[in-house]
């Protein structure tokens, strides 16, 4: 990759980076928050709506976009040692890729799929919602505390 391209794609995966934590960050101080309050069968099913809502062409442009961006960052970083900051991109971008996207796909995104298949109304809906929004949201925390450092990094890689 040319110096310029690398600054490029080092921008673009910031900008991702922030928007996609930014979403997150708003999941864990308000919606969350927020359908927790709810009575379960509601929460349940507002949040199985979100679920099938936020696979949307957009959403996977930037979040999947992101992820393939911050993984050639990744990947070609030991090949760029003369372009400046390297070491901030490379961390940046290893950053959203297991923090951001690893935690979606291998935590949170499982229990999504195992509360879609509940019946809201039922016992087991309301008995795994409980354990579903304290566990879904402390990961979502991380996710977007990662999501925030790697776009950070990213940002002091292109000044």
């Amino acid at each position: 990759m040319t110096g310029d391209l690398i600054t490029a794609a080092t921008l673009a995966a910031a900008v991702g980076s922030a928007l996609v934590a930014g979403l997150m960050f708003a999941f864990s101080t308000s919606v969350m928050p927020a359908l927790a309050r709810r009575p379960d069968a509601e929460g349940i099913a507002t949040m199985q709506a979100i679920n099938s809502t936020i696979l949307n062409p957009l959403f996977g442009l930037v979040f999947g976009g992101t992820t393939v961006l911050c993984l050639v960052l990744a990947v070609t970083a030991p090949f760029t040692t003369d372009e400046s900051h390297v070491t901030l991109r490379a961390i940046g971008s290893v950053l959203y890729v297991a923090g951001t996207f690893g935690i979606t796909m291998t935590v949170n995104v499982p229990m999504n799929n195992a509360l879609d298949a509940l019946d809201p109304a039922s016992d087991a809906g309301a008995s795994y919602w409980r354990t579903y929004l304290r566990r879904w949201t402390a990961w979502n925390h991380l996710r977007a505390l990662l999501g925030a450092a790697a776009s950070l990094l990213l940002i002091l890689a292109v000044r």
